[in-house]
């Protein structure tokens, strides 16, 4: 076949600006065209133009839908129409007297912390009315002292079905029932009190290790004390044991700090009084016993010698009783790291959950009528939540009823 043959069965182009050289067979070479051209219109430019005025007039024949021009403006509106960029557009006097509003507001905000002292003072004042209700719950507890008919009377929700039950029972019955209640043990006070609370409560229950529990059967009472007046707002936690053979110490205590001030930097950010840091104490253990290390064993090779020998070394150990060495807070200004701000925040959560829940209710813990409390309250607020979520999803469905959108 010529290489005339070929070049016959091409269309004349238009004038071309370079020439390449393509191989066909053998040695014989065709002259082909790139895509540019000096004149005329290539075929991918004319398509590209046709869409290109589709296009056009697709988006004339949408715009001209005032349904289409009213959901666009909705969402124009919506996007402008920011707090932010509202104040932008007010006039230097409106922003001026927004700056005053501002300034009003930093007031309020140190005013409220006024209020929260003043609270911590009353806090203080009925702190001592309880303690000595608490003194006498510790002596029950620990079979100090024996209550009398009188403080061990409660009447149940179920006594009306417990007096018909026992009216119906025949004497020989209830001989039987009284000669085993006399055979029953009676321990002294009220065993495993606080370790019972500790189980249950999974805020608690979550730190408290197997080994742990030995150590905390001896815990016999939990304190709250509030600092004293004219002191910085504080209070301490003073956990009391009995004699054991774990430490020496018959009272292990944690102080947090607090503030009630609004942040120089950020003083709208101001909700009341915060936890900013803890102090713990240190723990006596006796010879072996301390729970919060462990010790490992780890072969060492001698690099000249080539000698191995064996060290000891102890490591920290997860324990409860490392609630008493806590992480400090930062106090020169460098931030911490995601992990310490998450432990310091939770050791804050625990140290605030002692104070105003498991302390002041803590026979209610015990039992667990507290804890079914807590949940019940939070399933209400789920429920309200998501009865709430349906009226608006019924209220939007009207709404399309009346006025459709595209």
């Amino acid at each position: 076949m010529k290489v005339e043959d070929c070049e016959t069965d091409f269309p004349k182009l238009p004038a071309l600006q370079k020439i390449e050289t393509y191989p066909i067979t053998g040695d014989k070479n065709i002259q082909m065209a790139d895509n540019s051209f000096s004149d005329g219109v290539p075929p991918d430019s004319l398509e590209a133009a046709k869409n290109a005025s589709n296009t056009e007039k697709l988006a004339d024949q949408v715009m001209q839908n005032p349904q289409v021009l009213a959901a666009l403006q909705e969402r124009l509106d919506s996007v402008s129409h920011t707090p932010s960029s509202y104040i932008e557009t007010l006039p230097k006097a409106v922003k001026r007297r927004i700056n005053a509003l501002k300034q009003l507001q930093v007031k309020c905000a140190h005013i409220e912390a006024k209020f929260y002292e003043e609270v911590h003072d009353l806090e203080r004042k009925y702190a001592a009315l309880y303690q000595p209700l608490f003194d006498k719950r510790r002596e029950f507890i620990t079979g100090d002292a024996e209550p009398t008919d009188a403080e061990s009377e409660w009447h149940s929700e179920n006594e009306e079905e417990d007096k018909l039950a026992g009216d119906i029972k025949n004497k020989a019955v209830i001989a039987e029932k009284e000669a085993a209640a006399a055979e029953e043990p009676n321990p002294k006070g009220i065993p495993e009190f606080w370790f019972t609370i500790f189980r249950n409560v999974d805020m608690l229950s979550e730190l408290v290790q197997e080994y742990d529990e030995p150590i905390l059967k001896h815990l016999q009472d939990i304190k709250v004390k509030f600092s004293d007046p004219g002191q910085p707002m504080s209070f301490v936690l003073e956990f009391h044991f009995e004699s054991n053979d774990y430490f020496t110490n018959s009272v292990l205590t944690k102080t947090y700090k607090m503030k009630s001030e609004p942040d120089k930097a950020d003083p709208f950010s101001f909700e009341g009084p915060e936890i900013v840091d803890c102090d713990g104490c240190t723990i006596d253990w006796k010879k072996g016993k301390n729970v919060t290390v462990k010790t490992i064993k780890k072969k060492q090779k001698h690099k000249g010698r080539g000698t191995v020998r064996t060290i000891t070394k102890q490591v920290p150990n997860d324990s409860f009783f490392n609630f008493f060495s806590p992480l400090k807070a930062s106090g020169d200004g460098e931030s911490l790291d995601e992990d310490s701000e998450f432990t310091l925040a939770s050791d804050f959560e625990i140290g605030h959950f002692f104070r105003e829940r498991i302390v002041p209710r803590a026979v209610l813990y015990f039992t667990g009528e507290a804890i079914e409390d807590d949940d019940n309250f939070e399933e209400g607020e789920e429920g309200e939540e998501e009865e709430l979520e349906g009226d608006e999803e019924g209220e939007d469905e009207d709404d399309a009823e009346i006025n459709p959108k595209v």
